[in-house]
């Protein structure tokens, strides 16, 4: 027996197929007639169960698997009339159990082809065994030529006792003898057949090519031919067989008679058809599924010829909200409302458009011959206006709102894939807009998008290649404004962008992840810059505040990740001050604190970046370690004139000042553009300011540059500031 744990599947896939055979061994054992016992049958189920478990882990799917293991079974014997159905809807239910529902589809896929293995394994041995049958005839034919009474006997009993259908006919088409096999599949008694013709049994709308087969056979110019061909019964009902239909000569050679053998292969084609029905389906809403969707759209690309003014439309929409009725509701509700939306789509397309579930709460609708936008806009909103309809599942009333991306456009010129890139864009442009609307495809948005999308792909790599750069922008003291720290800013040099501001990245890197790497690059980097001028000024080197995404904050790692690179580096804690924003420590009380809490144990200060923005709970903010707030740049953009001074936006600020001294913070001013504007600041109590009155976010060099020179800032000094605004 194969040790499948140490091939190519992993343990918990192994445990999947030991568990699938023994379910399988049992489904099965004495529905066939199997030269095995019970140990070696499990062992046999168990080869197959791990090739398919490890075809569908494959990307994509190895079909042929499927095909392959069909292909096993009628060889092993497996050919009992139960045997492949139990094995089909054994396969179909368990394996989504054992490797996830997810695969449901990939399930379909590789249990049809295993049956149309298995059925085209059974017909070909059929019919070689058919083929043996047609010989013996020949050869009991020649043998009662030779000696009547023994090959009459031998005949009659292979003719009649034979488990397929086989009957004589003239060179008329008369039919002349039937074996029983024959009567009962057609369900005629063998005098009722007798009196009938090959013409009276076939079904009309037989393709001509079956016929010019049929009428060479009778010339003489065939010996035999094989086809699959439809028959009438009795009843009137339709059933379809395998044909193999035969010549026999006399002794000159010339056409004596013709014998047809046939196998009943109706349930086959049923079986089949169900699967492929299946396999396009989607099973929770019977719509077309992705796979059959695709399979149009290339269809429609590949078929339209050059020049042509066809035109195509794609109503791309998606469910809002959906997760939150899967979480609240439950997903048998979920499942309800994907089965009630799919109907409301399938009753809004009356133009004979194609509605299709992508998938999740995805759905598509293919207008195949577009008239214009002015058709996929009227579709578009008779859709929102149907969804808007109030559903009634599982004895409530819910809403559902959709988000639709719709895209038009000429066939030729284009592909399925830009079509469906440029239907996505256009339905995430829908959500961002507001959700619950349709939104037209916008060749210019649609750049911006690749282009937004680009950078979110490139980013992981550009942190590997060290394309991101910090710049420093001093925190000065309002007393004598000392340089006492520096924030660092993060830029990107893109290779064909040139240089990136945060806000063409930050928001990026918090989507996809990978702020996380970037967050401890900037902090390794910042930390190492901090360490030199640390090596170099001693007690006079600033600070470095580094920025910390909320995503950051709630990593399990980011404690570790700080103690490492300030063991790393050998910086103080005490010159690394990290920036958290308001809205992020106020979201979970457990998380952020648990983490600030050990940052401030190791000696780092915290700072508040943005105050003001986030509307914190202030018994909240009493709770945690923070040593500094800076207020939002918002709150000082009325104090920058000399002539202008608001009482109000004073106040505020003042407010705030007092708050941060009031719990014990360092109060720092965010930009501060103007030396009116600084001097407020300082008089209104803020303990540091930072802005491009001060300076600008310069290069490592620079502020070395700035502290190597002390007596020449780059920005006024108090007594400065006094020149501009005495009475400040």
């Amino acid at each position: 027996m194969t040790d499948i744990s140490t091939t190519h599947l992993d343990r918990t896939d192994a445990e999947a197929v030991a568990e699938l055979a023994r379910a399988w061994a049992a489904e099965v054992e004495g529905t066939s007639y199997v030269p095995m016992g019970s140990d070696e049958l499990v062992e046999y189920l168990t080869e197959i169960s791990a090739d398919l478990v490890a075809a569908l882990r494959s990307r994509p799917v190895r079909v042929a698997v499927g095909h392959d293991a069909g292909r096993r079974l009628v060889h092993a014997h497996f050919t009992g009339p139960s045997t492949v159905e139990r094995t089909l809807l054994l396969l179909s239910t368990r394996l989504p159990q054992l490797l996830g529902d997810h695969l449901r589809d990939d399930v379909l896929a590789l249990t049809g082809a295993l049956a149309a293995g298995y059925a085209t394994t059974l017909r070909d041995r059929t019919l070689d065994e058919q083929e043996a049958i047609r010989r013996a005839v020949i050869v009991a034919r020649h043998q009662t030529e030779q000696a009547l009474h023994a090959s009459e006997a031998r005949f009659r009993a292979m003719f009649y006792e034979a488990a397929i259908g086989i009957g004589l006919g003239d060179m008329q088409g008369r039919i002349v003898e039937v074996n029983p096999a024959l009567t009962q599949m057609f369900g005629y008694t063998a005098q009722e057949m007798r009196r009938r013709t090959v013409g009276e049994l076939a079904h009309p709308e037989d393709l001509p090519s079956v016929w010019v087969y049929y009428e060479r056979l009778l010339a003489g110019e065939l010996d035999n031919f094989r086809i699959e061909k439809r028959f009438y019964r009795k009843d009137g009902s339709e059933i379809i067989c395998n044909l193999t239909l035969s010549l026999v000569r006399d002794e000159r050679g010339r056409p004596a008679y013709q014998v047809a053998m046939l196998e009943d292969v109706t349930e086959r084609h049923e079986l089949q058809s169900h699967l492929e029905y299946q396999a396009f389906h989607d099973t929770l809403t019977t719509l077309p599924n992705r796979a059959l969707f695709s399979q149009r759209l290339d269809r429609i690309f590949a078929t339209t010829p050059p020049g042509s003014a066809r035109r195509i439309g794609l109503c791309f929409l998606d469910l809002d909200g959906f997760k939150a009725v899967n979480d609240s509701l439950g997903h048998e509700v979920g499942d309800l409302m994907l089965q009630a939306v799919a109907v409301r789509l399938a009753e809004q397309a009356t133009d004979g458009e194609l509605v299709a579930r992508m998938g999740g709460d995805e759905f598509v609708v293919l207008v195949e011959n577009s008239r214009g936008v002015d058709q996929l806009v009227a579709l578009g909103e008779r859709v929102l206006a149907a969804l808007a309809e109030p559903l009634e599942l599982a004895g409530q009333e819910l809403s559902a709102s959709a988000s639709i991306g719709i895209v038009e456009r000429p066939v030729v010129g284009g592909d399925a894939s830009e079509l469906m890139r440029a239907a996505d864009i256009t339905l995430y442009s829908a959500k961002a807009d507001g959700r619950g609307r349709l939104a037209l495809h916008d060749p210019g948005r649609d750049e911006a998008e690749v282009t937004r999308f680009a950078l979110s792909a490139a980013m992981p790599v550009a942190i590997e290649r060290d394309e991101f750069f910090v710049l420093y922008q001093p925190l000065v003291a309002m007393a004598d404004h000392r340089m006492g720290g520096v924030e660092s800013l993060v830029r990107w040099h893109h290779p064909k962008l040139g240089v990136l501001g945060p806000g063409r990245f930050i928001g990026l890197a918090e989507e996809t992840g990978a702020i996380v790497a970037l967050g401890h690059w900037v902090l390794e980097r910042s930390c190492r810059d901090a360490k030199r001028w640390y090596d170099e000024f001693g007690d006079d080197a600033p600070f470095v505040s580094v920025n910390v995404a909320p995503r950051q904050l709630h990593e399990p790692t980011l404690l570790a990740d700080v103690e490492e690179v300030l063991a790393e580096t050998g910086l103080p804690p005490r010159l690394l001050q990290i920036e958290l924003t308001e809205r992020a420590l106020t979201t979970d009380e457990g998380a952020p604190l648990k983490a600030l809490d050990g940052l401030r144990a190791l000696g780092v200060r915290i700072a508040i970046d943005d105050f003001g923005t986030g509307y914190s709970n202030l018994s909240y903010l009493r709770k945690l370690p923070v040593d500094v707030i800076k207020l939002d740049g918002s709150f000082g953009e009325r104090l920058r004139d000399v002539e202008v001074s608001n009482p109000v936006d004073e106040r505020i600020v003042g407010t705030l000042v007092d708050l941060g001294h009031a719990l014990g913070m360092i109060v720092c001013a965010e930009g501060v553009e103007t030396g009116p504007q600084a001097a407020r600041m300082r008089r209104l109590g803020c303990d540091e300011a930072q802005g491009w009155h001060f300076a600008a976010a310069l290069p490592r060099e620079d502020i070395g540059e700035l502290l190597r020179d002390p007596g020449a800032p780059a920005w006024p000094g108090p007594a400065e500031l006094a020149a501009v605004s005495p009475d400040l």
